[in-house]
């Protein structure tokens, strides 16, 4: 996939959408690419992600299971669902329901031996069990979902399953999540960025430069098993595998294929834990501007006006980090 020479890959769960303010960093004809991971979210817990044994561990962990720390990641498409003013917190589930998922990624500075990247703002987002994304709620996942809140109601100021975290000094950062759905035409992913620079200002993540925008991937066979699991089956449908989805590249780890470990081998509604190594380059900056990829074709019913001027406040969601 084309794209700016930076670092990680794609994964994808993106209908094109029509953009506001807010959303202006989101799509350019449905085909933006940010450089970094990105972690988007508005409401929950401002949380540390200081240093711990147990990170140290994970981040020796990551770097041995994904092939990533040796080669700079390719940055591809933002996708049409991004929102900027992402809080910074570990848990960005917000009471979504899914089979748990466990992220753990490092950040490494590929032009420099694989280094950790102390500081690294991680920025995440992704669809719920039935392809909804917060702030678009009103978008049709594509095949048989019910409707996004199960009183059939829409409520685009919704913030859910979006988040940062910051690195430590091994680099890595942690999110509590939910395995996320798909939706039409991609297969189930995860989109974030990589920023450096910047600094926490008031719950979430300002100034500084975005490093990579890319997606995470997951294996067909566990993605698919999960689909045959509450919530997920009441999205009925043609999900579309990796090998024919328009953003991921076949290229492993190296494209943002998670490697992923089941909490309990024989119940995987219990959980994974998903492990990834990010090859960024710190000095790099992604526009967005000629990036290759793309998210997929807008939605007929693609949601449009300003963006919603109630979104939680961070001191209302720093309880629930």
């Amino acid at each position: 996939m084309g794209g700016v020479p930076n670092f990680l890959a794609m994964t994808g769960n993106h209908k094109d959408k029509s953009i506001t303010r807010r959303r202006a960093l989101a799509v350019t004809g449905g085909t933006v690419a940010a450089g970094g991971l990105a972690v988007a979210g508005y409401q929950a817990a401002f949380a540390d992600t200081a240093a711990t044994a147990t990170d140290a561990a994970t981040a020796s962990a990551s770097a041995s299971e994904s092939s990533g720390c040796m080669t700079l990641m390719s940055s591809v498409t933002e996708g049409p669902y991004y929102l900027d003013g992402a809080l910074v917190r570990k848990d960005i589930t917000e009471g979504k329901s899914g089979v748990p998922l466990t992220l753990r990624l490092t950040v490494v500075d590929a032009t420099d031996g694989c280094t950790p990247v102390k500081g690294a703002a991680v920025e995440i987002w992704h669809c719920d069990a039935w392809g909804y994304y917060s702030g678009y709620t009103t978008a049709n996942p594509g095949g048989s979902a019910p409707a996004e809140s199960e009183d059939g109601s829409t409520a685009n100021d919704k913030t859910y399953l979006r988040g940062y975290q910051v690195a430590g000094a091994n680099g890595v950062v942690k999110f509590e999540t939910i395995f996320p759905g798909w939706y039409t035409p991609r297969t189930c992913h995860i989109h974030l960025k990589v920023h450096t620079g910047g600094q926490k200002e008031d719950g979430t993540y300002e100034g500084g430069k975005v490093n990579y925008t890319g997606q995470l991937f997951f294996d067909d066979e566990i993605a698919e098993e999960i689909f045959t699991l509450e919530p997920y089956s009441k999205h009925s449908g043609s999900y579309t595998t990796l090998d024919n989805d328009m953003v991921y590249d076949g290229g492993g780890a190296s494209s943002g294929l998670l490697t992923l470990k089941a909490v309990h081998k024989k119940a995987p509604s219990k959980g994974y834990k998903g492990f990834l190594t990010v090859g960024i380059d710190p000095d790099a900056e992604n526009t967005g501007a000629g990036s290759g990829g793309g998210g997929g074709t807008p939605p007929s019913d693609a949601p449009t006006g300003t963006p919603p001027s109630d979104a939680p406040s961070s001191s209302s969601a720093s309880s629930s980090s």
